[in-house]
C-alpha cells in the first residue's frame, strides 16, 4: 500500500514538472507575430470565458428588458380597455338620453298637435301578471287625475286609468282580454268595436256584414264608449276572415308598442265630454 502511494505521488510529481516545463517553453516561445505563446493561449483562453460571461449576462439583460416592456404593454392594455369600456358607457348613456329626448320631444309634439288637456307620464313599472295588461304611471290624483282617463302615446291609443292613488296610476292597456274600444275604419269609415285578446294583436268585432275592410286599413277611436278622445290610432288591419257574409275574424295589429313604452299622455279632459 505505502509502495503504491508513493507511486501515485511521483506520477502527479512527474506530471507537474511536465506540465512546468511547457509552460516554461511557452513562455520563451513566441508566435509568428513576436506574442508569447502562454500569454496568447491565456488571452484566448479568458477570451472566451469572457465571451460567455457576456453573451449570459446580454441574454438576462434583454429578457429582464423585454419582461419589463411586457409588462408595460400589459399595462398599457388593461388602460385601454378600461378607457374603451368607460366609452362603451357613455356612448349608452347618450343613445339613452337621444331616445329619452326623442321621446319626450314626441309627447310634445302631439300634446301641442291635440286639443285637448293632458298631463305627460313616466312609465315606472308594467303588469306583474301577463292574464292581466297593465302598466304603472307616476301621476296620481295629486296630479288631477282620476279613473277612466284616456292614456295615450305618440303612435296611438295605450289605454285607461283604472286604478289612481296619490302618487301613481295604474293603467289598462288596451290590449289587456278585458279591454275595449269603439273604433272606425278610417278610410271605409265601418264602425265596431276593437276588443283587447292579452297578446300583443286587438281583435275588431260586431261590423256590418256589408262593411268595406281591407287588410292594411287604420283603425281609429270613434269616441262613442265617451273614455277614448275621437280620431287616435288605434292600429292597422292585419287579416280577415268571413264565413256566410259575416266577419268572423278580423285581427287588428296595434299602432302601440306597448312593451316599450317610456312616458304616456294622460287625457284631462272629461270622458264625458267625448261622448257624441
Amino acid at each position: 500500500m505505502a509502495v503504491l502511494d508513493i507511486r501515485q505521488r511521483t506520477g502527479w510529481l512527474f506530471m507537474a514538472v511536465i506540465v512546468g516545463h511547457i509552460l516554461l517553453i511557452s513562455a520563451q516561445v513566441n508566435t509568428r507575430r513576436g506574442v508569447p505563446m502562454l500569454a496568447e493561449i491565456t488571452f484566448g483562453t479568458f477570451a472566451e470565458v469572457q465571451r460567455a460571461a457576456a453573451s449570459a449576462i446580454a441574454t438576462v439583460r434583454d429578457n429582464w428588458i423585454n419582461y419589463v416592456a411586457l409588462q408595460d404593454v400589459r399595462a398599457e392594455n388593461a388602460r385601454l380597455k378600461e378607457e374603451a369600456a368607460s366609452l362603451r358607457i357613455g356612448l349608452q348613456q347618450e343613445r339613452a338620453l337621444a331616445q329619452e329626448s326623442r321621446t319626450l320631444q314626441g309627447l310634445l309634439d302631439m300634446k301641442s298637435a291635440v286639443q285637448l288637456s293632458t298631463k305627460a307620464a313616466s312609465v315606472i313599472a308594467g303588469g306583474a301578471s301577463p292574464e292581466f295588461r297593465t302598466i304603472s304611471i307616476d301621476k296620481g290624483t295629486g296630479d288631477g287625475l282620476v279613473s277612466d282617463m284616456a292614456v295615450l302615446a305618440p303612435a296611438g291609443v295605450v289605454g285607461r286609468i283604472v286604478m289612481p292613488t296619490a302618487r301613481a296610476s295604474k293603467v289598462q292597456l288596451l290590449i289587456d282580454r278585458d279591454a275595449a274600444a269603439g273604433a272606425i275604419v278610417e278610410r271605409s269609415r265601418a264602425q265596431g268595436v276593437v276588443v283587447g285578446t292579452g297578446t300583443d294583436r286587438f281583435r275588431l268585432d260586431h261590423l256590418p256584414g256589408a262593411a268595406d275592410i281591407q287588410i292594411g286599413d287604420r283603425v281609429v277611436t270613434s269616441g262613442i264608449e265617451g273614455i277614448y278622445p275621437k280620431g287616435f290610432v288605434i292600429g292597422q288591419i292585419e287579416s280577415v276572415e268571413r264565413q256566410a257574409g259575416e266577419f268572423t275574424d278580423v285581427v287588428v295589429r296595434p299602432a302601440v308598442e306597448f312593451s316599450a313604452l317610456e312616458a304616456v299622455l294622460v287625457v284631462l279632459t272629461p270622458p264625458a265630454s267625448e261622448a257624441p
